[in-house]
């Protein structure tokens, strides 16, 4: 068929539109090692966007090695010759993009990996690593003094992971910024029992009937710290809150006798309450997952099950719990703003012993600013950027809750009870900064609020009441 002059004079306009489109796509260039993160420069990774992880670990108590495979499904953010993941200590024995084999190196605690075509911005691409190694906890400073990350128990392990030791078992893009669903499937020896995030969707024995596997999904975007895949012997309960909520508490039994709470009963009713306080329950499972980890001396949100090194208070619970919206629902853009975890989630606590019948929030505030005399080094944090080392001194917690009590005084209760729902509301299952609430906290109260934060989380001293 012949063509037209003006059909042929078309056809080369779109033809010289299209080459003008190629040649001003940008060529391919590497991801960045990190995703900017000032606290943690090489935390997460440039280039592209965490959408699903699938991982499958093998532990061996016995010799303290894990085996795994993780497949993490990802979109391109920029044209990419090469990206990089988070991963420390362990070995890698195999990359693939796409299903292809990749090549890859190490450096430091990243992964470089450069597949064998370059990925094109938008593109939807699978990475999947296969590893293994005995995991090492990290310790300093950060988590009060504590060892955290993967560490080994008498019958197995607990894992916690704030801020930065996801990536000691697993390869990620290790940064609260980055968050996906997952998939954790957890082989052990059999008589064992993993215990994950989301909700139990299989188990199956394998190797003969000689190890056994959980299968947990978290459907919900999780930051890649709140990830747990802790093992041992636990007394699982589970069942649903009287509001409905599926719950699943597993309790190691050498603490049974010494439960001074009823971990199971305190996790339903706060679930419950905090629901109401702070809108709907934002995880398809609550629960609990209570180990005997005396050394590690800390608790931790993980998502839809909190992590406890023992058994703890009724108080301890319910900050875990509150953290579920604040933290692990609502996460953090940057570590900075540690603030809208610790000091909401203590706050929290301030409002269950009122709802309890206990003292007020405002009195809880006013024991915890006179106890503390002006020449306190508690008054030299500035919460709102506590640096990295100290980012999760007392400060944060006390002084963040203070914060949320004056700001309630100076909004009244009702602007500050539709403020709080209206927070989770917003910015469910992403990220938020300290920005941000200050914007909402003003557009709710209709009030100018710049002087209340800048005294209370950016400046160092004892405000005058």
């Amino acid at each position: 068929m012949a063509l037209s002059r003006s059909a042929r004079l078309a056809a080369l306009t779109v033809a010289a539109a299209s080459f003008t489109l190629i040649a001003a796509a940008p060529a391919p260039t590497p991801g960045s090692d990190g995703i900017g993160d000032p606290y943690f420069p090489q935390l997460g990774n440039g280039g592209f966007d965490a959408r699903h992880y699938a991982l499958d670990v093998a532990y061996d108590p016995a010799t303290d090695r894990l085996d795994g495979r993780t497949t993490l499904t990802a979109r391109a953010t920029q044209n990419l010759s090469s990206f990089d993941l988070d991963l420390q200590k362990l070995t890698v024995t195999g990359v693939e993009v796409n299903g292809r084999r990749a090549q890859f190196s190490r450096s430091g605690d990243e992964i470089v990996v450069i597949p064998r075509t370059s990925l094109r911005k938008n593109a939807t691409f699978t990475v999947t690593v296969t590893y293994g190694g005995v995991p090492e906890a990290l310790s300093g400073p950060i988590v009060f003094g504590s060892d955290y990350g993967w560490m080994k128990t008498t019958d197995g392990v607990f894992v916690a992971c704030e801020p930065n030791a996801a990536s000691t078992w697993f390869p990620s893009s290790d940064h609260p910024a980055d968050k996906a669903t997952y998939d954790i499937r957890i082989k052990a020896p059999k008589g064992l029992t993993g215990v994950s995030n989301g909700r139990l969707v299989d188990t199956y024995d394998t190797d003969k009937g000689t190890r056994t596997v959980h299968h947990w999904r978290e459907s919900k975007p999780m930051a890649t710290y709140l990830a747990t895949a802790t093992i041992g012997t636990f007394d699982v309960k589970s069942g649903r809150t009287p509001a409905g909520t599926p719950i699943y508490v597993a309790i190691d039994p050498v603490l049974a006798n010494s439960n001074t709470v009823d971990v199971y009963a305190v996790t339903a009713e706060a679930t419950d309450y905090w629901a109401s306080v702070f809108g709907p329950y934002p995880f398809e499972e609550t629960g609990a997952i209570v180990d005997d980890m005396p050394q590690a001396g800390f608790s931790l949100e993980t998502q839809s099950k909190p992590i406890y090194s023992a058994v703890r208070s009724e108080s301890t619970i319910v900050h875990e719990l509150a953290h579920q919206w604040f933290g692990d629902s609502v996460s953090v853009e940057q570590w900075k703003n540690i603030w809208l975890n610790e000091g909401f989630a203590t706050y929290a606590q301030w409002l269950w012993t009122e709802h309890k019948g206990g003292a007020s929030a405002h009195d809880s505030f006013l024991a915890g600013y006179n106890s503390r005399p002006a020449n306190s080094a508690f008054w030299q944090t500035k919460v709102g950027d506590p640096q990295r080392d100290t980012m999760f001194v007392s400060a944060v917690y006390q002084r963040g809750a203070m914060t949320l009590q004056m700001l309630r005084e100076r909004i009244g209760d009702k602007a500050f009870f539709k403020l709080l729902p209206t927070w989770t509301k917003l910015h469910r299952y992403g990220n938020a900064q300290t920005s941000d609430f200050i914007a909402l906290a003003e557009r709710v109260s209709g009030q100018q609020l710049d002087d209340l934060f800048d005294t209370w989380l950016f400046t160092t001293g004892k405000p005058s009441l």
